[in-house]
């Protein structure tokens, strides 16, 4: 079997260490000057995945020098009781970044819950003041998927400037910011999704592919044009030969001879998750000192 080109492959885990050692070294400068970011993470239930998700958030946030703390609440918790958590941990000084891990039992309103975070500890990047605030082009908490795919982009395709982005996926936690930040870049986007009409021919035009829709093996070489390069954001899980494995949205083996670059999955886009949570909650603090510094200072006159 042939080794696939080192230059094809985006690896995700090796550029994921390199910000974790960036995070870990403004963490350290930060403690010199008798600062240490705190990362609150709140699972409520007992869902396996999301028990995993919580578990490496945490290790990393250690790892780089974040304080954590860990609220494992039962599934039994009621919406009022995760609201007043919540709104302590908003008050906490010591708490610069709150995460709420999804999905919360069916009795919990999302929405709701997502609002009642502090905007400038909403690490996730899903309260509303962020999501308008992402759209209006402003320095706000990002969600961290799409802002671990820009890193892989940059860091594949340097200037991104012009180059036509096609998103396949419409969510909000992925689809809809990713597109906001290919435009921030100056890129032509086009985002695609259930209701589009001639997805592959949209497809085959562009020159980065980001497919986020969660659908195996989707997007094979008929959707792309050659030398795309393709981020993969899909982590579908399938049967195959008798065994259970990750595959993503692309059919990675049939892109692999078209393309000029693009992620594997497992070890593309995942690891930059949980890294850019860690930057994110860095970036909380930062937004905080500047609030915090405004209060101080006396607005001119006028205001």
């Amino acid at each position: 079997m042939n080794a696939i080109p080192s230059v094809k492959l985006i690896d995700g885990k090796a550029t994921a260490a390199r910000v974790l050692a960036e995070v870990r070294e403004q963490v350290s400068s930060l403690r010199d000057n008798g600062l240490q970011p705190g990362l609150a993470v709140v699972l409520v239930g007992m869902d396996a995945a999301s028990q995993v998700y919580v578990r490496n958030k945490v290790l990393r946030a250690e790892e780089v020098g974040i304080r954590s703390l860990e609220h494992r609440l039962p599934p039994d918790t009621t919406q009022a009781q995760l609201l007043t958590l919540i709104e302590r941990l908003n008050r906490d000084p010591g708490v610069n970044g709150i995460l709420v891990q999804l999905p919360l039992p069916a009795h919990i309103d999302e929405h709701c819950v997502l609002q009642a975070i502090d905007p400038l500890k909403d690490v996730d990047g899903f309260h509303s003041q962020n999501v308008g605030g992402l759209a209006q082009g402003r320095d706000v908490l990002t969600p961290c998927t799409p802002s671990g795919c820009m890193r892989l982009l940059r860091d594949a395709c340097g200037e991104l400037r012009g180059k036509h982005a096609v998103v396949v996926g419409r969510s909000n936690i992925v689809g809809k910011p990713m597109a906001a930040l290919l435009l921030q870049a100056d890129c032509t986007v086009t985002v695609l999704h259930s209701r589009s009409r001639d997805l592959q021919a949209l497809c085959r035009q562009a020159d980065i592919v980001v497919a986020a829709v969660g659908k195996p093996r989707l997007i094979d070489a008929a959707w792309l044009k050659p030398g795309a390069v393709v981020i993969d954001v899909g982590i579908n899980r399938i049967e195959e030969h008798g065994r259970s494995r990750l595959v993503g949205d692309v059919d990675f083996a049939a892109a692999l001879p078209l393309v000029s670059a693009i992620t594997p999955v497992p070890g593309g886009v995942g690891p930059m998750t949980i890294a850019y949570l860690m930057k994110n909650t860095l970036l909380a603090l930062d937004l905080q000192q500047q609030a915090a510094h405004q209060e101080r200072t006396p607005c001119p006159s006028p205001c």
